[in-house]
């Protein structure tokens, strides 16, 4: 180890008399008071943090880089002195490790030894600090190398408490971040700011130290980032490619190997000198783990990249995830998902992801994990940094697009099966007979066309499901347009089941969904899709396929066009407002004499009483930034996952009902109005493994006192509920107990709580994709149920669509509509790399929902980057920029605000149009009096008289 630097000196200090006792205590790992925004500091305070060197008011550490010595600090029962770059010292620095000035904490015989400052007059009461230090160590130790930040509080009735702050395993290579937060609930006596660790006999290297508080609006604060880190692009993993040996890495629920090579020299590290494996892992979740706490900071994304393999076993290929453990101060634990890739024996594979923390956990491990037992994981590298922000986006540049003219040749069949080719060894010829009329979801979105003429292209000689008519589209498609399908189909006889039918695309080999459907009878169908090409292919091509082997099959009139969307919202906009808009006359009363004609009203509507909402799951509420959007622009809301049975029952009798009460009491705070998801979920692989080894009778019971246990501890409080998820495409319950329970379970449900409206959800019921959930399979399944006696109160339509085309969106609405019942979008997504496509989606799918009269609702599936089921799919980047399709969202949230201004009349009357919902009027009279009143406009068509009094 190299002890060469420049031009330091020392200032040394005098051993000091502790000013608290620990005794033999080792560091502490206190759990931190809960998180309050407030004020940065007092003007009493903000007078007494001025230091020597004038620094503008940023942070409450004096000296905070030792510039002035240990001025202001105390190390605690050991030695201090600063080593500077404006003189010579003989102190043995690692050679990596240096700086301006950074503190040295000496003869340590003991952990908890290290550097204090009083901060008592310079914090407050109800805000919330950060904290960043960066630290080293004079040698690796033969023990812990971990440094802690600890306040020491003494209270006003003379007990003390610890609050711990953050850690961070230091290292003699480079300086490493201690990172956390604290607040203070009561006023102290006095607070003491310290660090510690690590072993005795380890000097502990301190470089700098910030508290801030980043709420503060009476101060300009920069981030403690930007004040504490030299590199925020720098790997926080210590050791990343294991040139140190297995330093700062271990095994997790294994052991750990590190190797030069292996399997007699075929395996080779490909990125320095050597890579780790595991050994002995018996069960999936075992793998190679680093604690990295005290290294990230919350609200802060970082990118994860690893090269990964696996070896052993007779497994040629293998999942393998990368996986962070998080624990907060109360010991609750959380597993964030990263990254996964399909790893092989044959090469080394990088996998790649995102990860963010919104709390402030007291540990961090990040691990890999996921072969079968038996099967090891090699890692060669690691690599955990701060996420580089995305490019400035650029909407797509889309020239001469000729909406709604379709780009099939010969669709109609004037020249025979001129342009068409078969896909696969089958025939195909010119058959009379089919409809002349345009399928009814193209009538409203295709341009001027050829009218149909009954020509079908008949398919016979099918040997494969995949065989059928096709063309080649290549040079057709433009990038970025959205394309609406449409035809009609038919099946030849000698089917013995029902058929789907499927108009596909190969795009690059790739297939792509243009729609589907399924027949089981021999007349003409309608089948209807969509579908976008956002990266440029070398061949495109378009194909029916489906039906079984053996099987003939019909296409006429196939249509392939791009649709404008902008034309769509015109006329969106025109049945919104004859829907979602009311005739308001407002009557002005007063007890005075003097005249109201001349009196101005100035109105302002605060809330559409249309409900907007999104998903949340727990950890999203300790991300104030989060939050703030969410409480600003929803007012319902859905957890992702913490009401699901599999989460508040993942054992038998294990019930875990925290996060969905923590959650509850946040909305009803908030006066956000809540969804409950789910009571049950139809399908099997959704359903813990304990309820699917019980017995058909403990089943039942299981599933009776779910429905009791749920909904009693939540009476009155959830407005619906999701009953029996996804019961077009599961089947577990009821196959297991009869047809009879999915009725009962509405039964139940409404029994125990009157309250909630009771719903069926399913997904792509809206989009013509899913043969399995049609809409008329939709209505027919809740006519059934309804008929069997189920209180079905509600329709929810998932809304996870890509590429979405309005008419189709409609046609499925219209078509739901006629059960009367309210219909609500729950879990609505869109995704498109492009922010600009994105918003284009999403304002096709919150237009046909405003302006559909069956549509009562809307829920987002989340909307921050990183806490969403799809990738592409967020309106908030995850560091709290709003993107291109957030900005979207929020435009047309404040278009369904209505405001109006004028004069009343001479009977005191004031006539507009308004959205439904919440307004505020300011009334200001000729003599110059000005008054602030509110009124609601609830739905109705008949226009709506309002009296104000003045």
């Amino acid at each position: 180890m190299s002890s060469l630097f420049k031009c330091f000196f020392t200032t040394p200090i005098s051993k000091q008399t502790p000013s608290h006792s620990k005794g033999s205590r080792g560091i502490m790992e206190k759990p931190s008071t809960s998180n309050l925004n407030g004020d940065f500091l007092s003007e009493k305070s903000n007078e007494e943090s001025k230091d020597s060197t004038s620094r503008p008011v940023t942070n409450i550490i004096l000296n905070h880089d030792f510039s002035d010595g240990l001025q202001s600090w105390n190390p605690n029962n050991c030695d201090g002195f600063v080593v500077s770059s404006e003189g010579n010292s003989n102190y043995p620095l690692p050679a990596k490790l240096s700086g301006p000035s950074f503190a040295v904490i000496t003869n340590r015989k003991e952990s908890w030894q290290g550097l204090e400052q009083d901060i008592t007059n310079r914090v407050s009461v109800a805000s919330t600090y950060s904290v960043c230090a960066l630290v080293g160590i004079s040698a690796a130790p033969q023990r812990g190398s971990h440094v802690q930040a600890t306040l020491k509080v003494e209270n006003q009735d003379s007990s003390v408490s610890y609050i711990f702050i953050g850690k961070t395993s230091a290292s003699t290579e480079h300086w490493d971040k201690i990172e956390g937060t604290f607040s203070l609930s009561a006023t102290p006596k006095r607070a003491t700011f310290y660090l510690e660790g690590p072993s005795p006999g380890v000097d502990l290297l301190i470089r700098s130290v910030v508290i801030s508080c980043p709420g503060s609006t009476k101060f300009d604060i920069p981030s403690t980032r930007s004040l504490c880190d030299e590199d925020e692009n720098a790997n926080i993993i210590q050791n990343p490619r294991f040139d140190d040996g297995l330093n700062n890495w271990s095994g997790r629920g294994c052991k750990i190997v590190l190797n030069n090579s292996m399997s007699d020299g075929k395996i080779l590290p490909i990125s320095g000198k050597f890579f780790a494996s595991t050994a002995n892992r018996t069960q999936n979740w075992n793998g190679i783990q680093q604690e990295i706490t005290g290294r990230v900071q919350r609200k802060l994304a970082y990118k994860v990249v690893a090269t990964v393999r696996i070896f052993g076993n007779n497994v040629s290929s293998a999942n393998v995830r990368t996986t962070l453990w998080v624990q907060s101060a109360d010991l609750r634990e959380q597993y964030i998902g990263i990254s996964s890739v399909q790893a092989t024996d044959k090469d080394w594979v990088q996998m790649q992801g995102k990860f963010l923390i919104n709390g402030s956990p007291s540990r961090i491990i990040i691990y890999f994990e996921g072969p079968p037992p038996g099967t090891d994981i090699l890692l060669d590298n690691l690599v955990v940094k701060h996420a580089a922000k995305a490019p400035p986006p650029i909407p797509p540049a889309i020239e001469n697009a000729a909406y709604g003219v379709n780009i099939i040749a010969n669709s109609n069949l004037n020249d025979g099966t001129e342009g068409w080719f078969t896909l696969g060894n089958c025939t195909l010829s010119v058959g009379h007979g089919s409809p002349h009329i345009l399928p009814p979801m193209a009538a409203d979105s295709l341009g001027p066309h050829e009218p149909l003429n009954g020509r079908y292209i008949l398919v016979t000689n099918r040997t494969q499901t995949w065989m059928g008519p096709a063309q080649t589209i290549t040079d057709k498609v433009k990038l970025y347009l959205t394309y609406q399908v449409s035809a009609w189909v038919r099946i030849g006889t000698g089917a013995t089941r029902p058929q789907g039918v499927n108009v596909a695309l190969g795009v690059d080999g790739q297939w792509v969904n243009g729609g589907q459907i399924e027949i089981n009878d021999d007349r003409w169908h309608e089948i209807g899709g969509s579908f976008r090409i956002e990266k440029q292919p070398a061949k495109v091509i378009v194909y029916v396929q489906g039906a079984d082997a053996g099987v003939d099959l019909m296409v006429a009139g196939l249509q392939i066009f791009p649709v404008d969307r902008h034309s769509r919202f015109r006329e969106l906009r025109k049945r919104t407002d004859k829907i979602r808009k009311r005739d308001i006359i407002l009557n002005l009363n007063t007890s005075d004499s003097f005249p109201l004609v001349g009196t101005f009203l100035k109105i302002e509507q605060t809330q559409n009483s249309f409900p907007f909402g999104s998903c949340i799951n727990r950890s999203n509420i300790d991300n104030e930034d989060f939050v703030d959007f969410f409480t600003k622009n929803f007012n319902w809301s859905v957890f992702g996952n913490e009401l699901k049975w599999y989460w508040t029952e993942p054992q038998q009798n294990n019930f875990n009902y925290k996060d969905a009460d923590e959650m509850l009491t946040f909305c009803e705070a908030r006066n956000i109005q809540l969804r409950g998801h789910c009571i049950f979920w139809e399908v099997e692989s959704t359903v813990q493994s304990w309820l699917r080894a019980l017995t058909k009778s403990d089943l039942a019971t299981a599933v009776q006192n779910r429905l009791t246990g749920l909904l009693t501890r939540y009476k009155g409080r959830f407005k619906h509920y999701d009953v029996n998820n996804e019961m077009l495409h599961g089947s577990f319950y009821q196959d297991r107990l009869g047809k009879d329970t999915r009725v009962n379970m509405f039964k139940t449900a409404s029994q125990v709580d009157l309250t909630p409206a009771l719903f069926v959800n399913d997904y792509h019921v809206e989009d013509g994709c899913d043969s399995k959930s049609s809409p008329e399979k939709y209505i027919q399944q809740i006519l059934d149920l309804r008929a069997r006696g189920a209180p079905v109160g509600g329709v929810g339509i998932q809304g996870h669509i890509d590429s979405p085309v309005g008419p189709i969106v409609c046609g499925a609405l219209d078509k739901l509509g006629i059960l009367g019942l309210p219909i609500w979008f729950t879990e609505l997504d869109v995704s498109s790399e492009n922010e600009f496509v994105r918003g284009d989606d999403l304002e096709v799918m919150l237009r046909e929902a405003f302006a559909h009269p069956a549509v009562e609702g809307v829920v987002l599936w989340g909307f921050w980057e990183m806490f969403m089921s799809r990738d592409n799919a967020h309106l908030v980047n995850a560091e709290g920029e709003v993107n291109e399709a957030g900005k979207r969202y929020l435009a047309l949230k404040e278009e369904w605000l209505s405001r109006a201004c004028g004069c009343v009349d001479g009977e005191g009357q004031f006539e507009f149009r308004g959205f439904h919902g919440s307004y505020e009027v300011e009334v200001v009279t000729i003599f110059g009096k000005k008054l602030t009143r509110k009124f609601v406009v609830d739905p109705g068509e008949d226009p709506i008289e309002i009296s104000i009094d003045l």
